[in-house]
């Protein structure tokens, strides 16, 4: 599954880990990514979202309808 959000496209930050001795080596901070389902009423199906938890609460206030129409705009499948 690929580390990012449909919604708000949110992806893996990377960074260093740092040890005792302050050697560095390469890391990724990965977001909080979930699959989600959401019945959408429009098309009367069910649509499979790759979403943050960020991007789930999102959804909640705006409506699946709206999201959709998001990543749509912004070229994603749905």
């Amino acid at each position: 599954m690929s580390a990012h959000c449909q919604l708000t496209g949110v992806q893996p930050g990377f960074g260093n880990h740092i040890s005792h001795s302050h050697r560095r080596t390469s890391r990724r901070f990965n977001p909080n990514i979930q699959r989600k389902r959401y019945w959408l009423p429009s098309e009367s199906r069910h649509v499979r979202l790759t979403l943050s938890t960020r991007g789930i609460k999102i959804v909640d206030t705006i409506g699946v309808e709206a999201a959709v129409a998001r990543i749509r705009a912004r070229g994603g499948k749905v």
